[in-house]
C-alpha cells in the first residue's frame, strides 16, 4: 500500500497545537502517555488482531475472545502494569469480554456493599483472577424494576445458611455478561426472607462453577442466552441465564455492609444508610459516560476523515469535485457530533471527580450528597448513551453507501454500543428517576433547604423565573454567561411547569404517570444544562497550548447553540428567548461551522486513536480509503473461489433451464 497521507493538507490547516489538544482530551499528560503506550502495545500485538472478527462463527468468536482475554492478563502480569494501565490495555483490545464484568461490576459491588471481612476474603482472589465474577441482577421477567425480582434467599437457622432458589421461570437470571460460560462466582441479587418475612432485594456472593473442572455446581443451571444483534459486536460476550434449585450458601456470603442477618436469623439494619448502594451505581455510571465519549469520538473520527476524502459534485471546468465535508449540510450534521464528543469527555472527567468526592464523604459517614450524585449520574448515563447510539448511526449515514460495509467499522460499533441504552438502567426509566429528584427539589425550595450540586441553580428561583435573554446580535451568543443563563432558565421553568401541573392531581402517582412525557423533557433539559455548564467550567481552567482554548471555545459554542436550535421550542415557549434571538443563534451556529472546518481533521486526530482501535477502512489515518476498500474486498471468503460453491447445484440448472419440476 502506498505510504501517502491524503489528510496532510488538512492537517496543515490546523490552528492549534495538536499535542497539547491530545493532552487535554486525555485529561493529563500522564493519562495521555499511558493511553498512547497501551494503544500502541495492543496495536502491535498480532494476538489482538480484530479485522476478521465479523467473519467468525459464534463459537470461534467466543474462543478468540477467551484467547485475547488470557493474553491480555499475561501481558498485564509480565509488564507489571498498574490498575489504570491494565484497564486501558483491556479497553484498547476492544472486544467485549467476561473481564469487563469482573473488573467493572463484580469487584466494585463487593467493595461497595461488602464488610471489611468480606473484602479480606474475596477481593484478593478476585484481583488475582483466581475467581472470576459477574453481576447477576436482571431476570427474565424483571430488569429495571429491581424491587420486583423474584429470586429468593431464604435463611435456614438450623444450618446457618441461605437457600438461593428460582421459584418461577421468569425468576431465571437473564443477561448478566460473563455468566454464560466463564464466571465461577456471581454477586446474585435475591429477595431476603427470614422467618417468613420478606426484607427486599439484597446481594449474595454465590459460587456457580467448580474451580477444578468448571462444571456447574449442584442445583445450578447455567448457559448462554444466544446470539445478539449484529456480526461480531457484543456476541463475543457470554451473556447468560441462571437458575437455582435450592442452592445453599453460608450466611456470611450475604453482602452485609448495609444490613445483616444474625446467627439467630434476625434482620438488622446497620448504621450505614441503604443509599450506600448508590456509591456503586455512581461508579459504574460515570464509567459509562466516559465510555460514551470514546465511542462517539470513534464514530466521529471515521466520519470526519472520510468526509474530507470523499468528493461529490461541484466540479468546475474539469477541476476536482467538492469535498463532502465542505457542504453545509454535512457540517451541520457532523460538527455538532464532534462538539458532543468533547463535551461528553469533559463531563466524564467531572464525574470522576464527583465519584471521588462521594467516596471521600462516604468514608467520613457523610451521605448528604448521595441522592443528588445518584440522580446526576443516572441522568447523564441516559442522555449520553442515547445521544451516542443515535450519533454512531448518523455517522454511518454521513459516510454514504460505504458506511454500510462492515469494514467501515461503523455497523459493528453501533451493534456493540447500543446495549448501553438498556443496561445499568433503561434510559427512559433513569430519566424518570431524575424527574422525581427534580420535583422533590422544587417542592423543598420554600423550606429553606438549599439545592446542592447540579441543582444549585434552582436556588436562584426568582431570578430564573424573571430573567430575559439580552441577545441583540448573533455574536452575543458567544458569551458563556448568556448561554448558561438561557439553559438554566429553560431547565428551571420546565421543572416548575411540571411541578405546577402535578399539584393539580389528587394522587401524585397518577399525575406522575400522566405527565411522564413532560417530566422526561424536563429531565433532559436539566442534563443538557449539566453538560453545558461543565464544559464552560472546563474553559475557565488554565488550558495550555497555542490555539487550544480557542478551539475548545468554538466547540463549546457549537454544542450549546446546536442544542438550543434543536430544542428551540422549549426555549421559546418557556419565554427564555424570543424567536428572533433563536434565529440569531442559528446564524451564529452557521458561522461557527466555518471556524471548525479548517481544524476538523486535527480535532479528531487529538483523540489519538490507532488504526487498529478504530478498525475502519474509511477512518484510516492516511486517508487512503479507496485502495484499502478494494484490497479488503478480495479478502472476503466468498472471493476465495472464482465460481461460488453451489453453482453446479443451483445456479447452472437455472441458466441451462434444466430445473426438474415435480408433477402432482
Amino acid at each position: 500500500m502506498e505510504a501517502l497521507d491524503y489528510h496532510a493538507e488538512e492537517r496543515r490547516k490546523a490552528e492549534f497545537d495538536l499535542e497539547e489538544m491530545k493532552i487535554v482530551w486525555a485529561g493529563s499528560r500522564q493519562n495521555y502517555e499511558i493511553s498512547d503506550r497501551m494503544a500502541r502495545l495492543v496495536a502491535s500485538d498480532p494476538v489482538f488482531r480484530k479485522d476478521n472478527r465479523t467473519l467468525l462463527s459464534r463459537k470461534d468468536l467466543f474462543k478468540d475472545t477467551l484467547r485475547k482475554a488470557a493474553h491480555a492478563w499475561k501481558r498485564i502480569i509480565e509488564l507489571r502494569l498498574s490498575e489504570e494501565e491494565a484497564h486501558m490495555l483491556r479497553s484498547y483490545v476492544d472486544q467485549p469480554a467476561f473481564t469487563d464484568l469482573h473488573w467493572g461490576m463484580f469487584i466494585p459491588a463487593i467493595k461497595g456493599q461488602g464488610t471489611e471481612e468480606q473484602h479480606e476474603k474475596w477481593l484478593p482472589m478476585a484481583y488475582k483472577m483466581q475467581i472470576i465474577g459477574c453481576y447477576a441482577q436482571t431476570e427474565l421477567g424483571h430488569g429495571s424494576n429491581v424491587q420486583g425480582l423474584e429470586t429468593t434467599a431464604t435463611f435456614d437457622p438450623q444450618t446457618d445458611e441461605f437457600v438461593i432458589h428460582s421459584p418461577t421461570l421468569t425468576s431465571s437470571k437473564w443477561w448478566p455478561g460473563g455468566l454464560g460460560k466463564v464466571s465461577t462466582h456471581a454477586v446474585v441479587y435475591a429477595r431476603l426472607i427470614t422467618g417468613g418475612q420478606d426484607h427486599g432485594v439484597h446481594g449474595f456472593i454465590v459460587q456457580l462453577r467448580s474451580l477444578d473442572d468448571h462444571s456447574p455446581l449442584p442445583g445450578i443451571t447455567v448457559g448462554d442466552i444466544g446470539m445478539k444483534f449484529g456480526s461480531g459486536a457484543y456476541n463475543s460476550m457470554d451473556n447468560g441465564l441462571l437458575r437455582f434449585d435450592h442452592v445453599r450458601i453460608p450466611r456470611n456470603q450475604m453482602l452485609m455492609r448495609v444490613s445483616q442477618v444474625t446467627r439467630e436469623g434476625k434482620f438488622v439494619q446497620s448504621d450505614v444508610p441503604r443509599q450506600l448502594v448508590y456509591g456503586t451505581m455512581v461508579y459504574v455510571r460515570q464509567t459509562i459516560v466516559s465510555d460514551a465519549s470514546c465511542a462517539l469520538a470513534r464514530a466521529v473520527c471515521i466520519a470526519t476523515r472520510y468526509s474530507a476524502v470523499r468528493r461529490q459534485f461541484g466540479s468546475q471546468n474539469g477541476g476536482p469535485e467538492t469535498q463532502v465535508i465542505d457542504y453545509k449540510t454535512q457540517q451541520s450534521r457532523l460538527f455538532p457530533l464532534l462538539a458532543s464528543a468533547y463535551a461528553f469527555r469533559f463531563v466524564g472527567e467531572w464525574l470522576k471527580w464527583l465519584y471521588a468526592d462521594v467516596t471521600r464523604r462516604l468514608q467520613a459517614n457523610d451521605f448528604s450528597t448521595l441522592p443528588e450524585a445518584h440522580a446526576c449520574t443516572a441522568g447523564l448515563k441516559s442522555m449520553t448513551t442515547s445521544v451516542t447510539a443515535d450519533a454512531i448511526e448518523e455517522c454511518r449515514k454521513l459516510c454514504g453507501g460505504h458506511g454500510y460495509l462492515s469494514n467501515s467499522g461503523l455497523p459493528e460499533l453501533f451493534a456493540v454500543y447500543i446495549p448501553t441504552c438498556t443496561y445499568e438502567g433503561d434510559n427512559v426509566v433513569l430519566l424518570l428517576q431524575v424527574a422525581r429528584f427534580l420535583m422533590k427539589t422544587v417542592s423543598q425550595l420554600g423550606s429553606g433547604k438549599k439545592p446542592v450540586g447540579t441543582t444549585a441553580y434552582m436556588g436562584r428561583a426568582e431570578h430564573l423565573m424573571q430573567c430575559r435573554c439580552e441577545v441583540e446580535r448573533a455574536e452575543d451568543w458567544l458569551k458563556p454567561s448568556v448561554i448558561l443563563e438561557a439553559f438554566e432558565a429553560r431547565a428551571f421553568r420546565m421543572s416548575i411547569a411540571c411541578a405546577k401541573n402535578l399539584s393539580k392531581f389528587s394522587n401524585p402517582e397518577d399525575g406522575f404517570s400522566e405527565l411522564s412525557p413532560d417530566l422526561l423533557e424536563a429531565a433532559i433539559a436539566h442534563c443538557q444544562l449539566i453538560v453545558v455548564s461543565k464544559y464552560i467550567e472546563k474553559l475557565q481552567q488554565d488550558i495550555p497550548g497555542k490555539g487550544v482554548k480557542r478551539q475548545l471555545e468554538i466547540l463549546c459554542n457549537v454544542y450549546a447553540l446546536h442544542l438550543l436550535h434543536k430544542h428551540l421550542g422549549d426555549f421559546v415557549t418557556t419565554r427564555c428567548i424570543t424567536p428572533k434571538q433563536g434565529a440569531l443563534a442559528n446564524e451564529q451556529l452557521r458561522l461557527l461551522y466555518s471556524q471548525v472546518r479548517p481544524n476538523a481533521i486535527t480535532l479528531v486526530d487529538a483523540f489519538n486513536y490507532t488504526d487498529h482501535y478504530l478498525g475502519s477502512v474509511l477512518g484510516c489515518y492516511n486517508g487512503n480509503v479507496y485502495q484499502r476498500l478494494y484490497e479488503e474486498a478480495w479478502k472476503d471468503p466468498l472471493n476465495e473461489t472464482v465460481v461460488p460453491d453451489g453453482y453446479l447445484e443451483y445456479v447452472r440448472p437455472i441458466l441451462k433451464q434444466h430445473i426438474r419440476t415435480a408433477r402432482l
